[in-house]
């Protein structure tokens, strides 16, 4: 069966998906949300997108609603992508923290666990002795499918093959049997990575301890200007005093009014 979309189904969606969480669905992109959902409704066995809608609004915190959200966002990401922003973090940050030996971070838009797992590697292979600091780290995602497959830790071996061969040797074990063709984060960097499920979206985040850095990367291209702003702003609020905030490369706050200052390309930090 064909689906086509009428313009006020498209509207309920568009309005559904930004209050809930932030993206910003113009109308080139009705082709996308109705090529991405079709296969849903087959699958349901539904004959509108009306149903659809019906089914899933108001039922925000759902399964269904997940794999809406999954299918009408993008959740690709690698290990170690955009690296400039770990050369940063081991050069010019954990220096600074030596006397305290105590970092607190958090990942926002965590995916399949690829970043947070990134930033683990980076704190434990940058510091003498890591096992004398204190590191945490907080990776959260609207998304209850992907938080579940990066605590898994579980990943296809061929995501870590361009790495260095010592670092997927000190950092990952290598299935076999089964499980061969698959590779699994070792246990120092998992404990290492909380997740839990947050909603940017929200007025307040579950966070009682000032952060050191903050990564959002890749997620606010999504967003209109507006909300951009807003979600600077509530980042701006658990930042610590000198503490910094990481964009995606093909992102920008030149044109907000917002409260952090640039120091480098997509690295901004909050006043001391």
């Amino acid at each position: 069966m064909d689906y086509s979309i009428t313009p006020r189904e498209f509207e309920q969606f568009r309005a559904l998906i930004h209050e809930e969480c932030g993206i910003s669905l113009n109308e080139s992109k009705q082709s996308l949300l109705v090529s991405r959902l079709s296969k849903r409704l087959r699958t349901l066995d539904l004959n509108s997108f009306q149903a659809y809608y019906d089914l899933v609004a108001g039922r925000t915190e759902s399964d269904e609603f997940t794999l809406l959200l999954d299918l009408v966002s993008t959740n690709k990401t690698d290990f170690f992508r955009e690296p400039k922003h770990f050369e940063f973090l081991r050069e010019q940050i954990l220096p600074t923290l030596l006397p305290t030996r105590r970092i607190r971070i958090w990942s926002s838009a965590s995916s399949s666990g690829e970043e947070p797992y990134t930033i683990a590697m980076t704190l434990h292979d940058s510091v003498p002795d890591p096992d004398q600091w204190d590191f945490k780290i907080l990776a959260s995602d609207i998304s209850t499918r992907v938080l579940a497959r990066a605590a898994s830790g579980v990943y296809e071996d061929e995501r870590v093959r361009n790495l260095p061969p010592e670092t997927v040797k000190r950092h990952f074990l290598k299935g076999k049997g089964d499980h061969a063709g698959m590779i699994k984060v070792k246990p120092h960097l998992t404990q290492m990575v909380c997740y839990r499920r947050i909603n940017l979206m929200d007025d307040a985040f579950p966070i009682k301890t000032p952060l050191d850095l903050i990564f959002c990367r890749n997620v606010m291209i999504y967003f209109d200007h507006p909300t951009q702003a807003q979600l600077v702003s509530k980042f701006h609020r658990y930042l610590k005093p000198g503490g910094y905030l990481f964009i995606g490369h093909s992102e920008s706050l030149q044109r907000l009014d917002q409260p952090l200052k640039a120091i480098a390309p997509t690295i901004y930090q909050k006043d001391e």
